[in-house]
């Protein structure tokens, strides 16, 4: 009649367009697999052990986050930067913490 009747079955240029499509998706993954790598890398060489701490060390607080230091003076600028040192009554490793209160049923 009038109409062109619809071929069923699977088109070619489709399945070219999709394999293409997925090489491209495992090429960008693979280089960004080798880009974090190598941030990872260049971050950990920074990184280091934290400072262990004994009872009765001295240490000195920053006042970077402690703005209660900053009420009533006019200028963060001219703040300490360091509050005087402070005794260390007890040390707690954070992991230790964690499995004691694991046990205790507190943690979740």
């Amino acid at each position: 009649m009038g109409f062109k009747v619809r071929k069923k079955g699977r088109y070619q240029g489709a399945e070219k367009f999709v394999t293409e499509m997925k090489e491209i998706q495992e090429e960008v993954k693979a280089a960004l697999e080798k880009v974090q790598e190598e941030m990872k890398k260049y971050t950990d060489r920074k990184k280091g052990e934290a400072d262990k701490y004994k009872e009765e060390d001295l240490v000195m607080l920053s006042t970077k986050d402690l703005k209660y230091q900053i009420i009533g003076r006019r200028t963060e600028k001219l703040t300490e930067r360091f509050v005087s040192p402070y005794k260390i009554k007890k040390s707690i490793d954070a992991q230790e913490e964690m499995a004691q209160r694991r046990c205790a049923g507190l943690y979740r």
